[in-house]
């Protein structure tokens, strides 16, 4: 049985009010290398490259991926396996985003002479301003930590915490200035609960020849058919291109239920009138509610000028997770 040792929560709070401490210090630091770190990333034509060691090459691998999701190409690299072959994925419209606490490195530092004769702009983060990496880039960030939440001051805890925090301001202000938008971000995280929720009903309609759609002057019979072959359990009526009607499963078997009916007579004395639809731009969870609301399977989609151009069926929502 787990005994409560009040000790034990009040030294867990003492570590987190130090890395807090830690990143208020980043915070009150900030000054116009910030600025220029922005803007420098804003510029490059290329790629965000994120070069980091040990603990900081795992902060380093999250920045580069927070860049990815947000709209800046970003990539992390081994520093170590950059001296081995991986350097030459950076050109020299990328900009090096390099983190080293100490800024000596060896293995960061050794890749500076190179970048350096690239022309790539580099960023440091690091906690010495005096340091090799500090004095080699274009913009210098400090992380004036000097003392980790670590008991030994060995491990880095504080420093580690206070740098993701600052990698994570210069993400923000940059999707900021770019516009990024929840549609940009589920363009990129298609597999997400928030891509899902942002899908419009074009991704997911049935169109072109998946469309079930006849004239209104068509034969029962060949209607029938065509709700079949297509397998949605409903086809949409036209007269002269503008959809009037729509007859469903539901409604073929009400029409035997009163006897049997003339297949040869056209369709449109059997359907039921103008169906719902709904723009081919709007979001798949509302094509959800809708059918919800009106106790239906199927919602015809129309485009800017109110021209069928797909249908999205309950089915097909449900198979991708929108709710």
């Amino acid at each position: 049985m787990a005994v409560n040792h009040p000790s034990w929560c009040d030294q867990g709070r003492e570590v987190l009010q130090l890395e807090m401490a830690a990143i208020d210090a980043v915070r009150r630091s900030l000054n116009g290398a910030f600025d220029r770190a922005i803007d420098t990333i804003l510029a490059m034509e290329g790629r965000l490259v994120v070069v980091g060691m040990g603990k900081s090459g795992i902060i380093a691998r999250k920045i580069a991926a927070s860049f990815a999701s947000t709209g800046t190409p970003s990539f992390f690299v081994h520093a170590a396996e950059a001296l081995h072959g991986d350097l030459g994925m950076i050109t020299r419209s990328d900009v090096l985003l390099a983190l080293s606490h100490s800024g000596e490195t060896t293995e960061v530092c050794a890749l500076l002479p190179t970048i350096t004769r690239l022309g790539t702009p580099i960023i440091a983060i690091t906690g010495n301003l005096d340091s090799t990496l500090a004095r080699h880039a274009s913009v210098a960030l400090q992380v004036p930590v000097s003392s980790e939440a670590c008991p030994l001051n060995l491990a880095p805890t504080a420093s580690t915490t206070a740098t993701l925090a600052l990698g994570d301001a210069l993400m923000v202000v940059t999707l900021r200035h770019r516009g990024f938008q929840p549609e940009d971000f589920a363009r990129v995280h298609p597999a997400g609960s928030l891509g899902k929720r942002l899908m419009r009903v074009a991704e997911l309609m049935h169109s072109g020849d998946a469309l079930p759609l006849v004239a209104a002057d068509t034969p029962l019979k060949e209607a029938i058919l065509t709700m079949s072959r297509h397998r949605l359990g409903i086809t949409g009526i036209t007269d002269n291109g503008t959809l009037t009607g729509c007859m469903t499963d539901g409604d073929l078997r009400r029409i035997l239920e009163h006897g049997t009916p003339d297949l040869n007579a056209p369709v449109a004395r059997f359907s039921h009138g103008r169906p719902h639809t709904i723009a081919a731009d709007r979001l798949a969870s509302e094509a959800v509610l809708t059918m919800e609301e009106r106790k239906i399977t199927a919602l015809f989609v129309t485009d800017d000028h109110q021209e069928t151009i797909g249908i999205v069926h309950l089915h097909d929502l449900l198979q991708q997770g929108i709710v």
